[in-house]
């Protein structure tokens, strides 16, 4: 049967994004879950392509059908080195917003279990049975929330934990002639101004006449609209000097960089996800990938019906993270010189296994020492003492 107009669910899931999307699709997909009911509330219909996620990983995906762009090699630029690699065994993969909204709300449409809202959430608030979530146009009771929206209060109300961001504003731009090398994405580029910060540039290529060029900064404040803008005009200019080109789209974004402990908040019926519960990697801002991983995790913690507040576990790449953030709050500045340290003495394969949490102590140790170990190490003892 279908549950339409309810009043009561078994599990509600407030936004409509990689990780509640992800989410509903992955209960509305499962048999164990067949009778539970389901509310999927969103404030946006999702239907602009309002982001670009990219990840890696090795061989087919679960997302390849709704790619729109793969690259098996990278290009990195530092200071004093310019670098083209093969990212094998990895692949690097864009997915456009659009698309996966499109493609999973189809899905989630067919589940007889889940009801899908466009409302906006006014509150969430624990009861004696549950969670009630208040709308502008209604009241929802369930067993089980699941939130993903995200507020930077509760990140500046503490200071054990640097926040920094990682923001940016991309352009996807489209030229007359075939300029652009199609077959390999430009990871980083450190050789723009950086200012006292963490700044490269971050080139797709869609194709010979078509990329994505986003100005990204790791760093605590956000900058002038103009500013990004000035840079990807400075940055065409310098490396496609005289090329007319048109911009096709833009967007614009960012991403917390921290180790604070998300979960620290999460009870038994109440769970943040995606980026509000911290699921983006603190030390980059990637998301995507990381929320497909933690879904997983989450609906087999829920069918061994484990308490909802012991989800999340920290791990040795907690750790990692937190010092590489520690170093960059205090030396903004120092982002440039470590990953030009990590490309110039690593595989880039072993770096992107690195950041995908996936190497074993051997791999770590030459990781670490790869770049100057003072910064780190003064990270450490301040952690210590």
């Amino acid at each position: 049967m279908y549950f339409w107009a309810m009043s009561n669910y078994d599990y509600i899931i407030i936004g409509a994004g990689a990780s509640g999307l992800l989410l509903a699709d992955a209960l509305g997909s499962d048999d164990f879950f067949q009778s539970k009911s389901i509310l999927l509330i969103d404030k946006d219909d999702k239907t602009q392509n309002d982001r670009t996620w990219c990840f890696w990983e090795i061989g087919v995906g679960d997302f390849d059908h709704l790619l729109q762009k793969s690259w098996s090699s990278i290009y990195f630029a530092g200071k004093n080195l310019r670098l083209s690699t093969s990212i094998e065994p990895y692949t690097y993969k864009m997915l456009r917003g659009l698309d996966f909204y499109t493609y999973y709300k189809t899905k989630i449409g067919s589940y007889k279990n889940i009801l899908r809202i466009t409302d906006t959430v006014d509150s969430v608030t624990e009861t004696s049975d549950g969670m009630e979530v208040r709308t502008t146009k209604n009241s929802y009771r369930a067993k089980t929330v699941f939130n993903s929206i995200f507020s930077y209060d509760s990140l500046y109300q503490q200071n054990q934990y640097p926040v920094l961001q990682q923001h940016f504003i991309g352009w996807f731009v489209k030229t007359e002639r075939p300029i652009f090398d199609a077959k390999q994405a430009t990871f980083m580029d450190f050789s723009v101004p950086q200012k006292g910060n963490t700044r490269f540039m971050y080139v797709l290529p869609l194709s010979e006449k078509e990329a994505l060029f986003e100005y990204t900064l790791f760093s605590k404040n956000l900058l002038d609209k103009g500013e990004y803008e000035d840079a990807i005009i400075d940055y065409l200019n310098v490396h496609y000097p005289e090329e007319p080109y048109i911009i096709t789209e833009k967007e614009q974004g960012s991403i917390p960089m921290t180790a604070h402990p998300f979960h620290s908040e999460n009870t038994d019926t109440h769970l943040s996800i995606g980026i509000a519960g911290g699921w983006a990697k603190p030390s980059t801002g990637f998301t995507f990938y990381n929320t497909a991983k933690h879904v997983k995790k989450l609906i087999e913690h829920l069918k061994e019906q484990r308490p909802l507040s012991i989800f999340h576990k920290k791990d040795k790449f907690w750790f990692y993270d937190m010092l590489l953030l520690d170093v960059l709050a205090k030396n903004n500045h120092l982002g440039q010189s470590i990953f030009e340290s990590l490309f110039k003495k690593r595989k880039s394969s072993l770096i992107l296994k690195f950041l995908d949490n996936s190497t074993n102590f051997w791999e770590d140790v030459q990781m670490m020492s790869a770049p100057r170990p003072l910064p780190f190490i003064r990270a450490l003892l301040g952690r210590i003492f």
